[in-house]
């Protein structure tokens, strides 16, 4: 571990340095697209590569997708959740999403505006007003072909388990009628744990899997349909975490 101290470090300062020319970056290209991108499609395509370029900022992270995206979508896309580095993992994908994701990030400064500006979908947990606001703003982005990113664990684990589904997603997806696209997350929980500043070596893997389609699902289904989907990226987890 003490070998890859000073990569992480240097690490670090890239990342710093990076965010600190994206925003103005960022904030340029929403001006001139804003018009005519309803989605923030170019934005948003921005800050996921900004994320996939800060995951590069530490080589020993070995990061990859599996799978293809599956035609056109709109999608609700639902993953486990293992580390904050599951963020970076999923931008490598490359397909614009909108993320639902924790309030309080959106409040840190410079990542917290690149969210807005992007366009992705802020929850304050506990709230059921909030937690319906952005129902209604992901559904919004649905109708208008924009897949949405929802990890439906609502946290991560501290030991990398997979922990049981919220409702949240799977009811949105029945109600929007789109199908739900599950990706099972994996070898991340050591490369960035929670609780912890420094980051570790590790492989990590997004597996996009098949989508499950809808058709005739109704409200009183999603109980069914959100352990269904939980049992299928249970399934595609590897049993023994990648060294």
């Amino acid at each position: 571990m003490k070998y890859y101290i000073p990569i992480a470090a240097v690490g670090y300062v890239l990342v710093l340095a990076l965010l600190l020319v994206a925003l103005p970056v960022q904030a340029l290209l929403l001006a001139v697209t804003a018009p005519f991108d309803r989605n923030r499609v170019v934005a948003g395509r921005f800050l996921r590569i900004v994320g996939v370029l800060i995951a590069k900022t530490f080589p020993p992270w070995r990061l990859r997708v599996e799978g293809r995206w599956p035609g056109k979508g709109p999608y609700v896309v639902v993953a486990n959740h293992q580390s904050m580095l599951d963020i970076l993992l999923l931008s490598h994908i490359p397909k614009e999403m909108k993320w639902v994701a924790k309030e309080e990030l959106f409040r840190t400064p410079w990542v917290g505006w690149m969210l807005r500006m992007t366009g992705d979908i802020a929850v304050r947990r506990g709230d059921p007003e909030s937690g319906g606001e952005a129902l209604a703003k992901a559904k919004a982005y649905l109708s208008r072909g924009m897949s949405v990113m929802m990890f439906p664990e609502g946290t991560r684990s501290t030991k990398g388990t997979m922990l049981p589904f919220k409702s949240g997603a799977f009811r949105l997806a029945i109600d929007a009628g789109v199908p739900v696209l599950p990706i099972a997350v994996s070898g991340t929980a050591h490369g960035l744990p929670k609780g912890g500043p420094w980051v570790r070596p590790c492989r990590g893997t997004a597996r996009i899997l098949e989508p499950v389609a809808l058709e005739g699902a109704r409200p009183e289904d999603t109980a069914k349909l959100r352990d269904a989907v939980r049992e299928r990226i249970a399934a595609a987890l590897p049993t023994l975490p990648p060294r």
